[in-house]
């Protein structure tokens, strides 16, 4: 095999069946996601990356949602990472130590990832909150556009330094309706204008700073299309790669979600988020709706898609666990992100999808 299919999927449990194994080799799979269901212990953790590992060439994306605070998938180990919003309600007394704060927080993260050999979390959340969404609520850094840009590039700079890659989301914003995409079709019936001098500052920031990977959300902005924001080509062709020049990969939004359901049946809507512009199509928790797609899906790799994508393998020359824990800059971090948090927040350990 020379490519990375388009499809990212998950697995059930801590370690891969023969089944799964035959799954994932499939040439329209090109990553795996995990949730809290496939984590009991950094070593079980580790050796079950290797089994992802091992399937094919190239090999599979392994990504997680870990963002911190309600989103966080793997505990045990790990650093309890505070709520974005706490690096926000900081940056209101002391911008400096927001900032440095945010990069500590994305050099743990990135480096407890790749130490486990997985490439990336879907973050940052880049969402303005506006005080509707529930679903996005502190998982947004502020209700500042300019301050979430500030902070979000911070904290991909300390993923960066540590070799894993960043995915902002959820594009172009879903931080003003209230409706949570997992369980509706949220309608946003802002004009354009008004969403580009707000939502999408902190998209266009992260942009030129070079954001690798971006989600759309499962939105619609019926001023600027009829179509969820990861079926438009009108965003994700005219607007984020037209206008904004966006360069790097594109991840749809868990395709089983109830806001992707205006697009028909499972493959209708992995064709749709393909078509549009996606490089890569999340479908989650749900086998039956992922092999459906398997059989239906002849997507062929696109040359310049594949070049995004490969992009998004960590890099573990950055990380050797033993020496950086060992160093002050790690235990610098550690203490000043648990000093934050306080007391550890309670997780979301089931396993629908967060992203």
């Amino acid at each position: 095999m020379t490519a990375l299919g388009p499809m990212l999927v998950d697995v059930r449990g801590t370690a891969l069946n023969g089944e799964e194994r035959t799954f994932l080799a499939h040439p329209q799979v090109g990553g795996v996601i995990l949730f809290a269901r496939n984590f009991e212990s950094p070593p079980q953790l580790r050796e079950l990356t290797a089994q992802i590992r091992s399937v094919r060439a190239p090999e599979l994306l392994i990504a997680v949602d870990h963002e911190g605070g309600r989103v966080q998938r793997f505990r045990e180990g790990f650093t309890d990472i505070p709520a974005m919003r706490r690096l926000g309600q900081l940056r209101e007394s002391d911008a400096g130590a927001a900032r440095e704060l945010a990069r500590a927080a994305g050099f743990i993260i990135g480096h407890e990832l790749i130490a486990h050999s997985i490439d990336f979390s879907f973050a940052p959340v880049l969402d303005v909150d506006f005080g509707a969404s529930s679903v996005i609520g502190d998982r947004a850094f502020s209700d500042e556009p300019e301050t979430i840009a500030e902070l979000a590039g911070a904290l991909v700079a300390g993923l960066t330094e540590a070799g894993a890659a960043a995915v902002g989301k959820h594009f172009p914003g879903h931080g003003s309706v209230a409706a949570d995409s997992h369980h509706a079709v949220p309608v946003d019936e802002r004009d354009y204008q008004d969403i580009l001098q707000s939502d999408l500052v902190p998209f266009e920031r992260l942009i030129h700073a070079g954001l690798p990977a971006l989600m759309p959300a499962h939105v619609i902005y019926p001023k600027v299309d009829a179509l969820p924001a990861g079926f438009s080509r009108r965003w994700l062709q005219d607007i984020l790669r037209g206008q904004l020049n966006f360069h790097g990969a594109i991840f749809s939004d868990d395709i089983t979600m109830a806001g992707a359901e205006v697009l028909g049946d499972y493959p209708a809507r992995a064709v749709a988020a393909l078509a549009a512009g996606c490089d890569m199509v999340l479908v989650c928790n749900n086998q039956p709706a992922a092999i459906q797609v398997l059989d239906a899906l002849a997507h062929r790799p696109d040359p310049a898609s594949q070049s995004r994508l490969m992009r998004l393998h960590g890099d573990p020359r950055r990380t050797d666990a033993a020496t950086l824990r060992a160093g002050k800059e790690w235990l610098t971090a550690t203490a000043a992100v648990a000093e934050l948090i306080g007391t550890p927040e309670l997780g979301l350990d089931d396993d629908s999808t967060l992203a």
